[in-house]
C-alpha cells in the first residue's frame, strides 16, 4: 500500500474518531442534562418545613437510610436520592439527626454526611440515666443551664404526653443525639421525646400499655447488667407481682429517696413514696431511668423461667444468680457478701 493510501485512511480513520468522540460527548451532555431533569421533577425544591428527627444507627447502610428520608417525608423519590448516595458516596454519621419535610435530596444528605452540619457536638445519653443526671450530661453537652430542663420535666403535657404522667421520666430515650446550634431545652427533649415514640412505634406498643412497659423497662435496665439477664429480670419481676410479692427492687427504692447509689438504707426502704416497690405492690408509679432497646423488648419479650429473685454476686463481671426459692437465693447473696468483703468500696 503506497503512502498516499495510508495517508488517506488514516485521515479517515481520525475523522471518525473526532466524530465518534462528538457524538459521544453530545451523549453524555445529553444524559446528564437528563439525569438533571430527572432529579428536579422527583426532588422537593426546598428548603423545606417543619422538623423530623431521623436515627442513622451505626453501621446503616445508604439504601436504609434513604428508605427512612422517604418514609418521613424529607426527601420525595427513593430512586433519585439513592443514585445520589450512590454517586457522591458520603460517609454518614450515627446518631440523632433534626431534619426538614420535603428537603431536597442534596441538602438532607449533605446533613447526614456532616458531623458538624450546623449541630453541636454529638451528645450521647447512656441507657438507664435517670433525669437528673441526663440533665447535667444535657447542660454540659449544649451549654444551657440545666435548671432549664428541670423545670420542663414535670410537665410532660407540654411535649404531647399525657398530662397524668408524673414527669418525663423515662419518656427520653437514650441515644447519640446531633442538636443544632441555638435549640431550646423544649426543643433538645422534644426531640428526645420523639424519639422515643418512634420506639414505642416500632415495637408497635399498644397506647394503654406503654406506661407499664416503659416503667418495667426502667427497672431491668438499672437491675441488669448482662444483656441476656435484661430478659430473666424481666421475667422475675413479672412472676413477683402474678404470685403476689412485693418487687423488692433497691433501684426504685434509691429512685423514690433520690439516692444516688443502688444499695438502700432500713429507713430508705421504709419511705412512703410512690416508688418503694418493698411497701407496695406491682409497679412502682413511673419509670426511674431512660430505657434502651433492648430493656424495652426484655419487658415486652421476658425469658421463660420460675425465677423468683436474683442477685449479681460480681459487681464487676455483672455476673448474677436466677433463683426459684427463697434459699437458694441466699446461698446466691452470701456469695455477693462475700464478693463484697473482697472489693472494699463498691456500693
Amino acid at each position: 500500500m503506497n503512502k498516499f493510501v495510508r495517508r488517506r485512511i488514516l485521515v479517515g480513520a481520525l475523522a471518525f474518531v473526532v466524530l465518534l468522540t462528538g457524538v459521544v460527548g453530545y451523549a453524555n451532555k445529553g444524559m446528564i442534562r437528563a439525569a438533571i431533569e430527572q432529579l428536579q421533577g422527583n426532588d422537593y425544591p426546598g428548603p423545606g418545613t417543619g422538623e423530623v428527627t431521623l436515627t442513622v444507627n451505626s453501621g446503616a447502610t445508604g439504601e436504609s437510610i434513604v428508605e427512612q428520608l422517604v418514609e418521613l417525608g424529607v426527601v420525595k423519590n427513593f430512586r433519585i436520592t439513592y443514585q445520589l448516595v450512590l454517586d457522591t458516596n458520603p460517609g454518614f454519621f450515627p446518631g440523632v439527626f433534626t431534619l426538614k419535610k420535603e428537603m431536597r435530596s442534596v441538602d438532607a444528605i449533605a446533613i447526614l454526611s456532616d458531623a458538624n452540619s450546623g449541630a453541636l457536638k454529638r451528645t450521647t445519653i447512656k441507657e438507664g440515666l435517670r433525669a437528673s443526671v441526663l440533665f447535667g450530661v444535657l447542660s454540659e453537652s449544649t451549654g444551657i443551664a440545666k435548671t432549664e430542663f428541670e423545670t420542663l420535666f414535670k410537665k410532660p403535657a407540654e411535649f404531647g404526653l399525657s398530662a397524668s404522667l408524673p414527669s418525663l421520666e423515662g419518656y427520653l430515650f437514650p441515644a447519640t443525639y446531633n442538636f443544632q446550634t441555638g435549640s431550646t431545652a423544649k426543643e433538645i427533649l422534644q426531640i428526645m421525646v420523639d424519639r422515643m415514640q418512634q420506639e414505642i412505634k416500632t415495637f408497635n406498643i399498644p397506647a394503654d400499655k406503654v406506661h407499664k412497659v416503659l416503667t418495667l423497662a426502667s427497672i431491668v435496665q438499672k437491675e441488669a447488667r448482662l444483656k441476656e439477664d435484661f430478659y430473666k429480670a424481666s421475667r422475675t419481676f413479672l412472676n413477683r407481682i402474678d404470685d403476689g410479692m412485693h418487687l423488692q427492687s433497691d433501684a426504685t427504692v434509691s429512685y423514690g429517696v433520690g439516692g444516688s447509689t443502688v444499695s438502700t438504707s432500713k429507713a430508705d426502704r421504709s419511705n412512703p413514696n410512690g416508688y418503694n416497690t418493698y411497701l407496695y405492690p406491682g409497679l412502682p408509679i413511673g419509670p426511674i431511668s431512660a430505657p434502651g432497646s433492648v430493656a424495652i423488648d426484655a419487658a415486652l419479650n421476658p425469658a421463660d423461667g420460675k425465677w423468683l429473685y436474683f442477685c449479681t454476686i460480681n459487681l464487676e463481671t455483672g455476673e448474677t444468680i436466677f433463683s426459684e426459692t427463697y434459699a437458694q437465693h441466699q446461698v446466691a447473696v452470701e456469695q455477693w457478701l462475700a464478693w463484697m468483703r473482697e472489693n472494699p468500696g463498691y456500693e
